[in-house]
């Protein structure tokens, strides 16, 4: 499949334009931050995001499942990324910039195929993963996401679809496949929770499932509530006592 063409007013091709066109305009020093932005800023911002919302899940009760959802999130952009190799294989849609001349181009020397973004691939499934094991998190993930995709246009070096594309496929992977990764992921974090590298999955102290139990160095974590209302047989043996 040679690519995807169309024929008459190009609805795609029109927002390009008009994206990559505020590039034609913006100083040199504003392109030269999107260039870094759009290329490895948002990525290191997402796993800046990954390792805050981890720390914090190591507080939570129950810190087991909330690593392991956060794991997932890394894992469905990888396997998001693998997916997109057939798919770009396949398609062979050329960059923007071979087929319209007078694009700004940031990124110069781009010779793979365009259809679908790696970069919002990989952006969007980090950002769904994170949403389905802490909401805020996720909106900031899927907010840096968005942002990752007005990156790539405006640095001509994909159509507006290929980021659409991207983002359906990183949602898709990291929905789809939560299920079962759960499934795999909470046993293998609930083992290293209870294990003497705890530290990785619970904070000391967190009940590892969100019951009283173990913590990793051996001491007991005991619940504590209100003192429960004595019968007559517990009273008689004090007084035996």
């Amino acid at each position: 499949m040679a690519g995807l063409a169309f024929e008459g007013p190009n609805p795609d091709v029109d927002v390009l334009d008009g994206i990559n066109g505020l590039a034609k305009d913006a100083p040199h020093w504003v392109n030269k931050a999107m260039e870094y932005i759009g290329e490895y800023g948002i990525i290191a911002a997402l796993a800046v995001l990954c390792l805050i919302a981890w720390w914090s899940a190591r507080r939570r009760p129950g810190a087991a499942g909330a690593v392991a959802g956060l794991v997932w999130a890394p894992l469905a952009a990888g396997i998001a990324l693998l997916a997109n190799i057939p798919i770009r294989e396949f398609v062979e849609r050329p960059r923007p910039f071979k087929d319209h001349a007078g694009l700004a181009v940031l990124i110069p020397g781009k010779s793979d195929f365009s259809f679908v973004s790696d970069h919002a691939t990989l952006t969007m499934a980090v950002g769904v993963g994170l949403f389905i094991a802490h909401r805020t998190y996720g909106l900031i993930g899927i907010a840096l996401a968005l942002a990752e995709g007005f990156c790539r246009v405006y640095m001509g070096v994909h159509y507006p679809t290929d980021v659409i594309g991207g983002f359906a496929l990183g949602t898709a992977v990291a929905l789809l496949l939560a299920p079962l990764a759960q499934a795999l992921l909470v046993p293998l974090t609930t083992a290293i929770g209870r294990s003497k590298v705890y530290r990785l999955v619970r904070a000391p102290g967190v009940p590892v499932d969100g019951r009283p139990g173990q913590d990793g160095e051996g001491s007991r974590v005991v619940a504590t509530g209100p003192a429960l209302p004595r019968g007559p047989k517990e009273r008689d043996k004090d007084l035996a006592a």
